[in-house]
């Protein structure tokens, strides 16, 4: 029973792991809350790579 609970664990992380990423991403490309929580030159840099 153990192993079967452990393999229904893995997609479930997964899609959550996916997730988070995506919403960072948008987060970034949209200047949100984590984009501006960070330094002004990582903004920046940032800034430049989104926007071409």
């Amino acid at each position: 029973m153990n192993s079967t609970s452990k393999k229904n664990k893995k997609p479930i992380l997964l899609l959550i792991t996916l997730f988070i990423f995506i919403a960072g991403l948008a987060d970034i490309k949209y200047k949100g809350f984590v984009f501006r929580l960070l330094p002004g030159s990582v903004q920046a840099y940032l800034a430049d790579k989104f926007e071409q």
